[in-house]
């Protein structure tokens, strides 16, 4: 008789597959919760401690840590076959394990002692020792994969390419799962850990990467990272890269917003009542550079925003609704790529340099806004402020931001020089910059940027603060009659 072992905690579909093995004439072997549920389904089932001999203990700590069970997943037919029948030991020839949840359970904050109860000893080892022995043993280890089990059983057998992939998948969980305990506890008493662990899955390959001589792969199971288009192409590397940049600063807007994104930098960013208006308004910022561009938009799309999206060359669209005569629109551009906003993802971020990873986290923290000019900001000053504040933080260093109270005006972008990226976004403003407000990334430390804002037009200037020179900055505003406002924080963004 041929065995299956199913001991899990997650017991979603466990029924439907237990009847479909009972079906193809298995035995199943159980123990616990999970030979509980199969009791109250009316299916047979031997329990692991019967088949052992051996009792299960400590509150289940030891239960399935046996030789008969252990031999029974990792013994090789038929070189083993002798020592197995000496020993009465069973083929094992299919193994179902989800394992406890302890990343769940250390997002509750649980005391060590408690969360400890949730490190599952049993479940990887015997997982690890079906996926050893995948020529002879099929594993599963995630509920999502039944509905094929059972249509595999159904038809037949697995092939032997099937039992690898999934003790490929097996080995996947298995050294996540430690990775989880072992970033958890490392960070316990320190804010990173000494060895960091990090795995993503859903991996899918691109169709290169920045370039075409690159290759490239996207992985993730939430955020942008498992984004992908309901119609259009297959998103590219430099697609996901953009598209994240574009959200991550549609994030920072409660009002209807639309930012327009090239090259990882905002082109175009504009806030209103309407959406078409507002689109418009953010890509005539600068429409030769929203050619080709990424949109995110935080209002559901509909059918007038779509045929204006349709008038350029829009690489993808991202927003978090469109309408059926929306959709209907935008298929008319066949290859443009038409994503879903998805939830935000909170994770630490992560650069590969030479020979390793750099990590970075960002706490919970606030800025300080401290007006420290003779003059305040008026009321529309402050708007623009805070509007060219929050561009700020998404372009890259060094930066320099020119905006009314909605839209952008000029934008420089990614400059050695802080007034070379001034001089930038004023040969590219849009429009006048007579009473237009500046951010700067951050502090100015010489007079000269603020002075090169002023001659354009700019009224009123923020910035972090903090430079050696605050001073002659201060009185270089106050001579030239500017509102400053000093935040306390820096933005640079590499």
């Amino acid at each position: 008789m041929k065995w299956a072992l199913l001991s899990v905690w997650d017991k979603s579909g466990i029924i439907d597959l237990a009847r479909a093995l009972i079906n193809k004439k298995f035995g199943i072997m159980s123990s616990g919760g999970t030979g509980k549920i199969l009791g109250e389904a009316n299916i047979k089932f031997t329990e692991v401690s019967n088949y052992t001999g051996f009792p299960e203990m400590m509150d289940g700590r030891v239960k399935t840590l046996h030789p008969k069970v252990h031999g029974g997943l990792l013994g090789r037919r038929p070189v083993d076959d002798a020592v197995m029948k000496k020993y009465g030991i069973n083929r094992i020839d299919f193994l179902v394990v989800n394992l406890y949840p302890f990343e769940k359970m250390a997002a509750k904050s649980l005391g060590l002692d408690q969360l400890i109860e949730y490190i599952d000893v049993g479940g990887p080892a015997m997982i690890r020792a079906a996926a050893k022995n995948f020529k002879d043993v099929a594993v599963v280890v995630d509920p999502s994969d039944y509905p094929m089990v059972i249509k595999i059983l159904n038809n037949g057998d697995f092939t032997l390419e099937q039992r690898q992939n999934l003790a490929k998948k097996a080995f996947a969980r298995t050294a996540a799962y430690d990775a989880a305990i072992s970033n958890h506890l490392e960070q316990i008493d320190s804010l990173f850990p000494e060895t960091f662990t990090i795995q993503f899955t859903h991996g899918r390959t691109l169709r290169y990467g920045e370039n075409p001589h690159q290759k490239a792969a996207v992985y993730g199971t939430s955020g942008i990272a498992s984004t992908e288009p309901i119609q259009g192409k297959q998103m590219s590397y430099n697609n996901y890269l953009d598209t994240n940049a574009a959200v991550s600063l549609l994030r920072e807007f409660e009002q209807c917003a639309a930012i327009i994104v090239k090259h990882n930098n905002p082109c175009g960013v504009a806030v209103g009542d309407k959406l078409l208006e507002t689109y418009i308004s953010a890509r005539e910022v600068d429409p030769v550079s929203a050619y080709g561009s990424v949109v995110a938009i935080n209002r559901e799309t509909t059918r007038d925003v779509a045929e204006e999206i349709n008038s350029t060359y829009v690489e993808v669209v991202i927003a978090p609704s469109y309408s059926s005569d929306a959709l209907s629109i935008l298929k008319k551009k066949e290859n443009m790529r038409v994503l879903i906003l998805s939830e935000p993802s909170i994770h630490d971020e992560i650069r590969s340099i030479d020979g390793g990873v750099l990590v970075q986290r960002t706490p919970q923290y606030q800025e300080h806004w401290k007006v420290i000019t003779d003059r305040d900001p008026t009321s529309e000053e402050m708007q623009a402020l805070q509007l060219a504040w929050k561009v700020c933080k998404h372009t890259r260093s060094n930066t320099i931001i020119f905006a009314n109270s909605h839209r952008t005006l000029g934008i420089g972008a990614g400059q050695m020089s802080r007034v070379d990226a001034a001089k930038i976004a004023i040969s590219k403003a849009c429009s006048t910059l007579m009473g237009s407000a500046v951010a700067s990334d951050a502090f100015l430390p010489f007079p000269d940027t603020l002075e090169v804002a002023a001659k354009a037009g700019a009224t009123a200037l923020v910035q972090p603060g903090g430079s050696i020179r605050d001073d002659e900055v201060i009185a270089a505003a106050n001579r030239l009659n500017m509102a400053m406002i000093f935040t306390g924080v820096r933005y640079f963004r590499h």
